[in-house]
């Protein structure tokens, strides 16, 4: 019986032929089941029973927070996120007074003021915000919430509607990480998808950030948007190197103008083809290595000393529904129109509409409005789902133990793609352990659907992005 492996999570492979070969759609598994599995069956009484279950004890590991702030100036024609377009800074005093409203309730059915570890603002934009409504926010979270002093404290910037003033503010109200947007530096590129954005601005509100005592800047790219080039990406890519971010996710941007109507403004004859955006990736992969950064998983890349890629290293690297992460295991309270949380076995979220949300806490309910309690089987493939795409091996053994099944018998169906992919070169699996090889490691997300029950018994209508 193997008890270790020789697994190293910093080797991977760049096949370009396998790679163009399974070209496909698939979830990115921030949860599974996956939020398309949601149904409204799931109601805020279910809710409640996840947060009294904490409350009489099942777990009192520290909390995650996620507050979805969906306000933004200005559309950005890529965007898929949950956002609302306005000018008008007294539209978000009233949605905190709804925020505010939401959290009293669940406070409530919590009983007592529970500890946080984790605290996310995404949007939107959060620093639609002004200062003072930020500092309202943290007061609100603060009163009904103890946060820890080692806590990952992050917010998403917008460096084009942000002061240096605000960074110091952010820094006071306790958040230590940011998430900077950048996408591209083209000035061309910018233009063609609506967000004008001068390589001054970010540099200014980095540095502001750093100076400010932030413990982690993180840049956001995407790749496969209009005009974009080899040559061009290149540009982006040693611009952003040279801001020195501690993280760097580069995102594949799907485009899916039936279902986003604001990508429907961007010209479809502009976007490079499914063959430049794989040079795109080369590039930037061999770029990111060569500057140091450690491939995470899937688009995040990390400095080797940064947490994500410390536990990649330690086997201790998890993934929630903003990416991966090193607190995945916690329960996630979710506040704010459309967002998403995770209590117990369950999932559950808020009414998508800002009417609805509101009508839901103008009665005095939770505004949840879909949901899943997970049965046994979806707890068992989220773990091997998990593991898989945050650690790139599974011990059959600590499954089979776990669970109480023969992992070849439970898996029947499953094993002729695993076989398959073992041919390919993608998976190894002796009966001991199952491992994602070098090559796999891009293909990640084909290798996490072989598990995907739902999918596979075609239960979802859900459209998904490319998986590289």
């Amino acid at each position: 019986m193997k008890t270790t492996h020789p697994f190293s999570p910093a080797h991977f492979e760049f096949d370009r032929e396998l790679i163009e070969r399974l070209d496909g759609s698939g979830p990115r598994y921030t949860s599974y089941p996956t939020a398309d599995r949601f149904t409204p069956g799931f109601s805020a009484h279910d809710y409640q029973h996840g947060l009294q279950q904490r409350r009489i004890g099942a777990n009192r590991k520290p909390l995650s927070l996620y507050a979805h702030i969906p306000f933004c100036n200005t559309v950005c024609y890529y965007c898929a996120c949950n956002k609302i377009i306005t000018k008008n800074k007294s539209k978000a005093d009233q949605y905190l007074d709804y925020l505010e409203k939401e959290i009293l309730l669940v406070a409530e059915q919590l009983g007592c003021r529970e500890k946080v570890i984790q605290l996310h603002f995404g949007g939107g934009t959060p620093t639609f915000l002004d200062d003072g409504q930020l500092a309202r926010l943290m007061t609100m979270l603060g009163t009904h919430f103890e946060f820890l002093s080692d806590g990952e404290y992050s917010i998403e910037i917008d460096p084009r509607k942000v002061k240096r003033e605000t960074m110091f503010r952010l820094a006071e109200y306790g958040f230590n990480r940011i998430s900077v947007g950048v996408q591209d530096f083209d000035p061309a590129v910018q233009r063609a998808v609506n967000r004008v954005q001068s390589e001054q601005e970010t540099r200014q509100v980095i540095a502001a950030g750093r100076e400010a005592g932030m413990k982690s800047v993180s840049l956001d790219l995407i790749y496969g948007l209009p005009l974009q080039s080899r040559d061009s990406m290149l540009r982006t890519l040693e611009k952003a190197i040279a801001l020195d971010p501690d993280r760097l996710a580069l995102y594949n941007y799907a485009h899916l103008p039936t279902v986003f109507m604001p990508q429907r403004r961007i010209n479809e004859a502009d976007l490079p083809s499914a063959a430049a955006k794989l040079d795109i990736l080369q590039d930037a992969v061999k770029m990111l290595s060569d500057a140091g950064y450690v491939f995470i998983g899937m688009d995040h890349f990390a400095k080797p000393d940064d947490e994500l890629a410390v536990a990649l290293r330690q086997g201790r690297l998890q993934r929630n529904f903003q990416g991966y992460s090193t607190h995945a295991d916690c329960d996630m309270l979710a506040f704010g129109v459309s967002s998403i949380g995770k209590v117990g076995s369950s999932y559950s979220q808020n009414d998508k509409m800002l009417e609805g949300y509101y009508a839901a806490l103008d009665e005095g309910r939770l505004p949840v409005v879909r949901g899943l309690t997970l049965d046994k089987d979806d707890v068992l493939r989220r773990t091997i789902i998990q593991g898989l795409m945050c650690r790139f091996s599974l011990s059959i053994e600590a499954i089979e133990d776990i669970y109480a099944i023969n992992f070849a018998q439970y898996f029947a169906a499953e094993m002729p793609q695993i076989r398959e992919f073992q041919q390919q070169g993608l998976l190894s699996f002796d009966g001991d352990f199952l491992m994602v090889e070098p090559k796999g490691r891009f293909l990640i997300r084909n290798i996490a659907m072989i598990f995907d029950r739902h999918l596979r018994e075609r239960r979802t209508h859900a459209r998904y992005s490319k998986t590289i």
